[in-house]
C-alpha cells in the first residue's frame, strides 16, 4: 500500500517536509493511518481546516497525548492558527480536564512558541473583573443553556451550591468571556474535550444542546467528531454520536 497523493499533499500542507521516524519503524501503520486521517476522514467535513486543527488539539489534550499534540500544534500555527487561539485552547481545557492534565502541555506549547521567535507572555485576553466574573459568567451560561441555570442554582443541595457558583463564575466567568475565542468555537472545544475524555455522556449531552444554542447545527458535531476520530478512536467516537443523535433531528 502507498500514501494516497491526496494524503501526501494534506500531511505536507500541515507539516511541510517533517517525516515521521514511525516511517522507519512501522511503515505500514503509517500508510493505513495517513491514507485514511488525511484523505478518507478529510473529505467527510463541513470545517474549515483552521477549526478542524483546533478541535483536535483540544481532544489530544484531553486524551493526554503530549507528543502528538506538538506534532499537530506545529501544524496548526503553520496553517494560521494563532499563538493566542493556540493558549485560548489551553486555557479553556483547565476547567474541563484540570490543570494537572494541562500543565505539561502549557510547557511543550511555550517551548514550541519560543523556537519560533514568539515573545511570552501573550496579551491578555481577560474581560472580567472579580467584581464582575459572576454577573458576565452567567450572561454567557444562560445564551448557551439557557434559563434552567437559575433552577440549578436554586435547586442545587445547600452542600453543593459552591459547585454551581464555582461553574459559573470560574468556568464561564474566567474562562468563556476571554478574548481570543468566540462562543461558538469555545463550545466546540469544549464538546470535543468531552467527547476524547470518555465516561462523559451527559455533559456531552448538555454541550450538544449548548452548541446548537450558540450556532453550532448537527452537520458541524457530526463532523467535529469524524474529524476527531483518528486520535481518539471508534468506542469514544461512537458514543459521542449516540448523545449527537439523541439530542439532535436526524
Amino acid at each position: 500500500m502507498a500514501i494516497s497523493k491526496e494524503a501526501q499533499r494534506n500531511h505536507e500542507t500541515l507539516f511541510g517536509d517533517y517525516r515521521s521516524t514511525l516511517m522507519v519503524t512501522d511503515p505500514e501503520l503509517v500508510e493505513v493511518f495517513d491514507n485514511w486521517a488525511f484523505d478518507e476522514v478529510l473529505k467527510e467535513s463541513v470545517l474549515d481546516p483552521r477549526t478542524r486543527l483546533m478541535v483536535q488539539l483540544a481532544a489530544i489534550i484531553a486524551c493526554q497525548a503530549v507528543n502528538e499534540y506538538t506534532v499537530m500544534l506545529g501544524g496548526a500555527l503553520n496553517i494560521g492558527v494563532t499563538p493566542i487561539e493556540v493558549k485560548e485552547i489551553l486555557y479553556q481545557a483547565v476547567p474541563y480536564v484540570g490543570m494537572a492534565r494541562v500543565f505539561d502541555f502549557l510547557s511543550a506549547t511555550n517551548e514550541i512558541l519560543r523556537t519560533r521567535g514568539i515573545a511570552l507572555p501573550l496579551e491578555d485576553q481577560s474581560t472580567t473583573t472579580t467584581e464582575t466574573r459572576f454577573e458576565k459568567g452567567l450572561e454567557v451560561q444562560k445564551r448557551a443553556f439557557g434559563d434552567r441555570i437559575d433552577r440549578m442554582h436554586k435547586e442545587s443541595p445547600k452542600d453543593q451550591v459552591h459547585i454551581q457558583r464555582f461553574l459559573t463564575a470560574n468556568c464561564f466567568g474566567d474562562f468563556y468571556t476571554r478574548t481570543g475565542l468566540d462562543l461558538k468555537i469555545r463550545e466546540l472545544l469544549t464538546f470535543s474535550m468531552l467527547a476524547a475524555l470518555g465516561g462523559c455522556e451527559s455533559q456531552i449531552a448538555g454541550h450538544v444542546a449548548a452548541n446548537l444554542a450558540v450556532g453550532n447545527d448537527r452537520a458541524v458535531l457530526v463532523s467535529t467528531v469524524t474529524q476527531l476520530l483518528p486520535f481518539i478512536g471508534y468506542p469514544r467516537t461512537l458514543n459521542a454520536l449516540r448523545v449527537i443523535n439523541e439530542g439532535t433531528c436526524l
